[in-house]
């Protein structure tokens, strides 16, 4: 199996405590912003705050998606999806509409993963990239994924950051 590229954000860690807390320090630190905090990046041509919550939201979609055809379908291979393509869809979300989907979601699949046997857990699927995985691996590769973003809300919180036009 390949190595999952955002695995050393949890490792070591509970999955599932990862999946749990992780929103929590995302909401804490988005909560009470301005507007246009929201429009603000962590570094100069990166995504805005409110970019970073609408792709986070997307991502929680995928993992809805990807969790669920993963353990109904046998032999399910991963639609894989360009975030850029995606942002461009829908370029003016506001950043309140994206970080409730992205909560709303993570409490469903959260409920979702709970429920999963171990065998569940290890049911195989196939990824373009990154060839043979399992439901492990997904479920980790979201958990960091999204702890990859987390010190970029934070710089944004914490400095005043450039503020990138829509």
């Amino acid at each position: 199996m390949t190595d999952n590229p955002y695995g050393k954000y949890v490792q070591g860690e509970d999955v599932l405590t990862c999946l749990e807390e992780t929103p929590r320090a995302i909401d804490a630190a988005v909560r009470g912003w301005s507007a246009g905090a929201f429009e603000r990046s962590y570094a100069p041509g990166k995504w805005s705050a409110r970019q970073l919550l609408v792709h986070l939201a997307h991502a929680e979609m995928v993992f809805a998606t990807r969790l669920r055809f993963a353990l109904a379908t046998d032999d399910y291979v991963v639609q894989p999806f360009e975030q850029d393509d995606w942002m461009r869809i829908e370029p003016e979300t506001a950043a309140d509409a994206a970080l409730a989907a992205y909560l709303a979601l993570r409490r469903v699949n959260l409920a979702c993963c709970r429920t999963l046997t171990p065998a569940q857990r290890a049911r195989p699927l196939a990824h373009p990239e990154y060839g043979r995985i399992d439901v492990e691996w997904v479920m980790t590769m979201f958990a960091g994924h999204e702890r990859h973003h987390v010190p970029q809300l934070e710089q944004v919180r914490s400095s005043k950051c450039e503020v990138r036009s829509k």
